[in-house]
């Protein structure tokens, strides 16, 4: 079961990974790394100009995640009207959603579902009931005969 504090060191350690980051001291390496993938970023936009993209997030932890790692990293994000509040549009360059965002928001989101997961399973068991398993999966019931006097 991983605490906070380790949750937390975890997603500094992914950041860093992102962006090369060699070991240096905590508050000093988390923004050397945010301003290595902002160099980086300026250097795909200036070889490959940023399009707009539509992302569709899963749930909204997903989408606070992105929305976060966006502004992050000083990308404006927004929707259209009439758009899903799970749709997050933005405008980036191919290269760094390829490259650097789209994998480092999967690791990160990763790691943040399995420690969501790990805390609502020990809150269920310890609060609600102890199986906080799966139900079961049965086969499907027959079909009921046809009624007496259908004629079928």
């Amino acid at each position: 079961m991983m605490d906070e504090a380790k949750l937390i060191e975890k997603l500094r350690l992914i950041e860093a990974l992102f962006a090369g980051a060699a070991t240096e001291g905590e508050k000093v390496a988390a923004e050397r790394a945010k301003q290595r993938i902002l160099e980086r970023l300026r250097s795909y936009e200036r070889e490959d100009p940023p399009v707009e993209y539509r992302f569709a997030m899963d749930d909204m932890w997903s989408r606070k995640v992105f929305v976060a790692m966006l502004r992050r990293y000083g990308i404006r994000p927004y929707r259209y009207r009439g758009q899903r509040y799970t749709t997050v549009m933005a405008r980036l360059s191919k290269r760094f959603v390829d490259e650097t965002l789209w994998p480092e928001f999967q690791e990160i989101s990763e790691t943040l579902r399995t420690y969501l997961s790990e805390v609502t399973d020990r809150v269920v068991s310890q609060v609600i009931h102890q199986d906080s398993s799966e139900a079961d999966v049965v086969e499907e019931p027959l079909p009921l005969p046809p009624a007496a006097g259908d004629g079928n």
